[in-house]
């Protein structure tokens, strides 16, 4: 039957992921992704940068391209081509578990081959994850309810630290760490999201934590913490000029430990592409995983010819649509080409730079909670009255605290072990895996013997009725 005039049928509508918003709303919400973010995009090469010897103007430069790299990475997630991308508003960035890796290598190649080995080995590691992207993604199976509940709540859980973090200043060696000031910032900020999403409504409740970090950045302009000296320093254009730092060169023992980090990306880009999914009403199927996992893939094997490192899912930005109910890829995708700008036009990068790390990390407490609290609606459809399940949600999100709660428990293990067990969500999501699979298998093998058994009785039965029944003569 046709559809009433003026009326869309259910194959006309568009899906809340597939929506375009007004060009106002859309610039507004892709930069309150962009700021959500920035902070966890510039932190990895701020810390490998000095590792690798770099002066304090090249590894700003290198900021710039890791900016530029992860508004490719995020355009090959959010608009795809072919069979890359998750076509979700999925954010990608610098993944921060190849920061340790790659201050070894810097630490073993020298200052002048550091960057090049890191730059080999992260190319061949991105091609590998394209490769295995149609195999990796064939393990959706084994995230059932319990697990992906599991792994979400982990994600909000793992993020919440480093909201802290930021809270208190970001670095314990800058001054003022953990001041009043700080945490004073950081609770106000809190608290003016929380009255900003509980008073506004329509789109100015979508855009919260924007105006939250516009309100809390010009609030602490007089009270001093509010740095202007990159701005001041800022060019206007600064392209990332490919291979800046050399050719890449390629060590085995680099490419070993990137591929590493390679697995553990994946591992947790499919746990957030799982979470993404259900916040979105669009569950991620195996196909949305292989195109996502491809876009890791490509993101991260583009990315050293720009200057740029491994990039993977950013979690943080799904607690943003979880909170924000904005779920169009399109808006995640106008936040890809502002990090172009960003990557393009260092003054531009550095106004986004302004916001003080308290004032974010007041922000970010609303936002990974968020992220924490789809994990256990998740769980609630998950039959955790079953014993095992609720085990299987105790053992994992256990296991999965220690790097959070002692980050230093695992570190008298050999250095090859700690890219996965220092990441509480690779390590949360494989006690998850593992102990479903094994219960799961131990109920099968359990039903599968009842039945036999059963036959069994029910045959000795029948022998036994014979045998005492009366013979005929």
């Amino acid at each position: 039957m046709a559809a009433p005039t003026g009326q869309k049928s259910e194959e006309d509508r568009k899906h809340p992921v597939d929506e375009t918003l007004p060009p106002f709303k859309m610039f507004t919400s892709g930069l309150q992704h962009v700021a959500a973010m920035y902070a966890g995009v510039v932190a990895p090469p701020m810390i490998v940068g000095p590792a690798c010897g770099l002066s304090a103007t090249e590894t700003a430069f290198l900021m710039g391209a890791c900016l530029f790299t992860a508004g490719i990475a995020t355009l090959l997630q959010t608009l795809g081509f072919w069979k890359v991308g998750a076509r979700l508003p999925f954010v990608n960035g610098v993944s921060f578990a190849g920061v340790t890796p790659m201050v070894a290598i810097g630490e073993t190649a020298g200052p002048h081959d550091a960057l090049p080995v890191i730059f080999g080995a992260v190319i061949v590691a991105g091609v590998l994850g394209f490769l295995l992207a149609p195999y990796f993604s064939r393990l959706l199976r084994f995230f059932p309810p319990v697990v992906t509940g599991t792994v979400i709540t982990l994600i909000g859980i793992s993020l919440l630290p480093v909201a802290f973090n930021w809270s208190r200043g970001g670095n314990s060696q800058a001054p003022g760490y953990g001041s009043l000031t700080n945490v004073g910032m950081a609770a106000l900020t809190f608290l003016i999201v929380l009255v900003l999403r509980r008073v506004l409504r329509g789109f100015l409740q979508q855009i919260a934590i924007l105006l939250g970090l516009i309100a809390g950045t010009l609030i602490a302009i007089p009270v001093g913490i509010t740095d202007f000296s990159a701005l001041a320093r800022a060019d206007l254009i600064g392209f990332p000029t490919p291979f800046h730092f050399g050719a890449p060169r390629f060590d085995i023992a680099a490419i070993v430990s990137m591929c590493i980090v390679m697995l553990v990306c994946m591992t947790e880009s499919t746990a957030d592409m799982l979470a993404l999914g259900k916040i979105v009403d669009r569950p991620a199927d195996e196909r949305t995983i292989e195109g996502g996992l491809r876009a890791d893939a490509l993101g991260t094997a583009l990315s050293p010819l720009f200057n740029g490192f491994a990039n993977s899912a950013f979690a943080q930005n799904i607690g943003l649509v979880a909170m924000t109910r904005v779920r169009s890829r399109f808006v995640v995708a106008t936040s890809g080409l502002i990090l172009l700008v960003l990557g393009l036009s260092p003054v531009a990068a550095s106004v986004i730079s302004l916001v003080p790390l308290p004032v974010l990390g007041g922000a970010g407490i609303v936002l990974f909670g968020s992220v924490a609290a789809s994990g256990i609606q998740t769980l609630a459809s998950a039959a955790l009255e079953k014993g095992d399940n609720a085990l299987i949600v105790a053992a994992a999100i256990g296991i999965g605290l220690i790097p959070i709660a002692a980050p230093d428990f695992y570190h008298h293990l050999p250095e090859d072990l700690l890219v996965v067990l220092d990441s509480g969500i690779s390590t949360g999501c494989l006690v998850a895996i593992v102990l479903n699979l094994v219960f799961t298998l131990r109920f099968s093998l359990r039903s599968a013997r009842f039945p036999r058994f059963r036959l069994r009785r029910r045959a000795d039965s029948r022998r036994g009725a014979r045998r005492d029944a009366p013979q005929a003569f």
